[in-house]
């Protein structure tokens, strides 16, 4: 003897309206995040003179990598003169105004360096 048919479970329009809902809401928020960490980004690029040699721009990088919140980027694998002259960069996400003048004097020392770009994601 057969049992009882089984019927699908249907839901209520309302109840899968609330369901959409909350997964576009999910999809948003998380959307949102990224984007508010993208938007996070600040870094400041480094400008030298025409023909800095890239042991100039190395002691450069290393003689400022000490200002606290301004981590120096990775450099790029081939250290050629032309990739590297706007390779050093400093991550500034967390520096504080303090931590950004303390980079600018450090950088000031050299007299190959011609300016620093602060720059972030809006204008990157």
């Amino acid at each position: 003897m057969p049992g009882p048919a089984r019927r699908p479970i249907l839901l209520p329009r309302a109840a899968f309206g609330a369901l959409a809902s909350a997964a576009l809401i999910t999809v948003t928020v998380a959307g949102c995040a990224k984007f508010d960490a993208a938007l996070g980004r600040q870094w400041a690029v480094v400008q030298f003179k025409p023909n800095t040699s890239v042991a100039t721009l190395l002691k450069v990088r290393a003689a400022c990598s000490h200002v606290p919140n301004a981590r120096p980027e990775a450099l790029p694998p081939v250290r050629k003169a032309l990739d590297m002259i706007y390779a050093v960069r400093f991550r500034t996400d967390n520096a504080s105004d303090a931590n950004l003048a303390q980079l600018q004097q450090c950088l000031q020392k050299f007299p190959s360096v011609t300016g620093i770009d602060f720059q972030d994601a809006g204008n990157g």
